[in-house]
């Protein structure tokens, strides 16, 4: 299907297909019985999260992750407008409504909030602009952040209890330091291996690879597998060819279960594919057209063994594209721009439960996270499935 302008470098691409290969489950693709091709349908939850006590509010809301007892974590910045959104945080309030909400907040699937904290504190250094939340596979929280000075990752219990930092804020020295980062954008996890994917990110160009317990740099690579190189590409430009260097932000890399990582090259609109070792495969192009903040946002996989589909975050579209992973392929997608549920403005993080319902969140002035409900799988029947509202029953 051609519904985006999107194609496939395909440089190893055999490969690729060998080793994803078919999927069980009741994810799976279809068959003859079925009539044609399907994907994973999903409906806004509209009445979820429950709301938040004590006049809380959220602001750009720049991390989702799903914990192993299918617990939501989101991160946020708390950076509402002072006269419009804060009026009971200042000095002196100017109304009975609204405070930031904590930066780090936990919900269970029912929407209930179980868990807040964040901030500043003893012993480490809080991000000067948050962004970015991941789970380990110990359940520890880690957190980047991509302001100016943001060179470290912090890591803390679920509790908030502070573990341990990974670099110095100020200390970066470019995509070739291994000591400090460069505004780290997210952190994921490949739990057989005990590593941690760095999307780095902001200022760096490069996916870094660490311990997850000792935090000890292992290997990094920019783009196509290149040694990374920090000179400034100038803004993307669709007529001219792709570029051999990422572009800044390196938005996200997630490691698949059979030895694959995903990385969005935001503005470049692509997303890439290497090998763990850093081993280019091939890339996909998605919305070439775009510019400005770019198309390919943020990656999650469906929660099949496979891990059959894919699933892409497009804040600047305002979209979440459904792709077949073993193809490259866009399905459909769904979401439009706005601020209704089921809509979208500048769709920021995705993240998957283990009953393949979807999480998004929004920055910018979009400040909220959503829930999309898995539906099961249905007939392709169009491009774009607009706002996925609940369906009507008696």
């Amino acid at each position: 299907m051609k519904w985006t302008r999107s194609f496939l470098t395909f440089a190893a691409i055999s490969m690729l297909i060998a080793a994803c290969g078919g999927t069980g489950g009741d994810q799976a693709t279809t068959s003859a019985n079925t009539g044609g091709p399907q994907a994973p349908s999903f409906e806004v939850d509209p009445m979820w999260p429950k709301p938040l006590p004590n006049h809380w509010v959220l602001g750009s809301t720049i991390g989702v992750a799903v914990d192993a007892e299918d617990h939501i974590w989101i991160v946020h910045r708390g950076n509402g407008n002072a006269r419009t959104e804060l009026g009971a945080a200042q000095d002196p309030p100017t109304g009975e409504c609204c405070i930031p909400a904590p930066n780090i907040l936990q919900f269970d699937q029912e929407g209930n909030l179980l868990s807040s904290w964040g901030g500043p504190g003893e012993g480490y250094e809080w991000p000067s602009s948050n962004h970015g939340i991941g789970i380990d596979p110990l359940g520890n929280v880690w957190i980047g952040g991509n302001g100016g000075d943001d060179a470290h990752i912090l890591i803390f219990s679920q509790d908030g209890t502070f573990l341990r930092q990974i670099g110095k804020s100020g200390q970066n020295k470019g995509s070739h330091d291994k000591e400090n980062f460069g505004r780290v954008a997210k952190v994921s996890f490949d739990a057989a291996a005990n590593e941690a994917y760095v999307a780095d990110g902001y200022k760096n160009k490069r996916v870094a690879v660490i311990d997850i317990t000792t935090g000890e740099f292992k290997r990094y690579w920019g783009a196509y597998g290149n040694e990374p190189d920090d000179a400034d590409l100038g803004r993307y430009n669709p007529d001219e060819p792709l570029a051999k260097q990422f572009r800044n932000p390196v938005h996200a890399a997630e490691p698949s279960n059979d030895g694959f990582v995903y990385v969005c090259d935001r503005p470049n609109n692509r997303v890439q594919v290497f090998q763990k070792d850093g081993t280019y495969v091939q890339e996909m192009v998605i919305a070439p057209e775009t510019l400005g903040d770019g198309a390919t946002w943020d990656i999650s996989f469906s929660k099949d063994a496979e891990q059959k589909y894919l699933y892409l975050a497009d804040g600047k579209n305002m979209k979440v594209y459904i792709i077949e992973r073993k193809s490259m392929e866009v399905l459909t997608s769904f979401g439009d721009g706005g601020r209704q549920p089921g809509q979208f403005f500048a769709v920021h993080s995705i993240a998957t439960d283990s009953k393949g319902n979807l999480y998004t969140t929004e920055t910018y002035e979009g400040k909220r996270v959503q829930k999309f409900a898995y539906k099961g799988l249905a007939p392709i029947t169009e491009e774009n499935q607009g706002v996925v509202w609940p369906s009507v029953t008696d």
